[in-house]
């Protein structure tokens, strides 16, 4: 559901969802939108933003 809420919050945004990835090992989904959002959500619900790295 988390992940759902965070696209949602990025197509308000007008940024575009570029990448959404699933890793079925560690259970974690990765959501790549805009030019520089990355956000990664963790199998418990949390989720955090990674760095920017440009």
């Amino acid at each position: 559901m988390k992940s759902v809420e965070l696209c949602q919050s990025f197509s308000d945004l007008h940024q575009d969802i570029v990448l959404f990835r699933f890793d079925d090992v560690k259970g974690e989904i990765c959501i790549l939108a805009g030019q520089d959002i990355e956000v990664i959500i963790y199998p418990n619900g949390s989720w955090e933003f990674l760095p920017n790295e440009t």
